[in-house]
Formats: structure tokens, C-alpha cells, sequence
């Protein structure tokens, strides 16, 4: 299934790091995570726009229609994608997907504690529809 960590990062500041062995080549399981087509079969918001260089665009879009802005942060080909969110009710999150072989690692930093076991649920939700979709391609 994977492992899963969550750590203080000081303040009320934390990161949760989810880690999946994925048995799919590092290029399929890189495209997965850094393509709009790829990230929309799993991840939990539609990417309307991804820029993949440091400083790119995202633009997400959840089920109702509202629309979240997202900046790259760092990109590594083939092995790190990393950008933040800023959500008017939840505040800056931060996302580092960084691709291993068949191994990826998410972390996800985020304010409050509170999100802690509700986003690990949903992280390893997200985790399932990207392992059934690497099966289907």
C-alpha cells in the first residue's frame, strides 16, 4: 500500500508524505504527474493549465466550477514537480511529487493539524485512481 508520515514543521505547519511503489517505468509514472491528461485521472482537481518550469502556471478547477491558482516551484525532468496553492479557506499548500524508478513520493504541506488524517485519506485515495490508471494505459 505504502507509507505514510506526517511531520511538525514548526508553528502550526505540517507535511504529510505519502509513498507509493507504483511498478510502472519512471518515465510513464513522470507523465502521470506532470501532464494535465495524466494528473486529471487521479489527482482531485481538473488541471485546466500546467506550466512545467519554475515560476509556470496552474490553473485547477474543482466540481463546482471554482477555479485555484498555482505556481511551479520546481522541476527536476523526470524525477521532481513541485508547486503551491493558495486557498482562501485552507490557506498556502504545497506539493512535491517526486518520482523515484517506480517509486513516488508525495508531500504535502499545508496549515493545521486538524487536515492531517482527512487529507492522508484522501492522498491515498488519489494514490489508488493513479495506480488503476497506470494499469489501464
Amino acid at each position: 500500500m505504502g507509507e505514510t508520515e506526517l511531520r511538525a514543521l514548526g508553528g502550526d505547519r505540517w507535511t504529510l508524505t505519502l509513498e507509493r511503489e507504483l511498478g510502472q517505468p519512471q518515465e510513464r509514472v513522470w507523465r502521470a504527474v506532470t501532464e494535465p491528461e495524466g494528473l486529471n485521472r487521479w489527482y482531485p482537481l481538473t488541471v485546466e493549465r500546467l506550466d512545467l518550469w519554475p515560476g509556470g502556471a496552474i490553473l485547477l478547477r474543482d466540481e463546482e466550477g471554482t477555479e485555484t491558482t498555482a505556481e511551479v516551484t520546481e522541476v527536476e525532468p523526470r524525477r521532481v514537480f513541485a508547486f503551491r496553492e493558495f486557498d482562501e479557506q485552507t490557506g498556502e499548500h504545497g506539493m512535491r511529487l517526486t518520482v523515484d524508478g517506480a517509486r513516488l513520493t508525495l508531500a504535502h504541506t499545508f496549515t493545521g493539524r486538524e487536515w492531517a488524517e482527512r487529507t492522508a485519506t484522501g492522498w491515498r485515495s488519489c494514490l489508488d485512481a493513479l495506480e488503476r490508471s497506470l494499469g489501464e494505459e
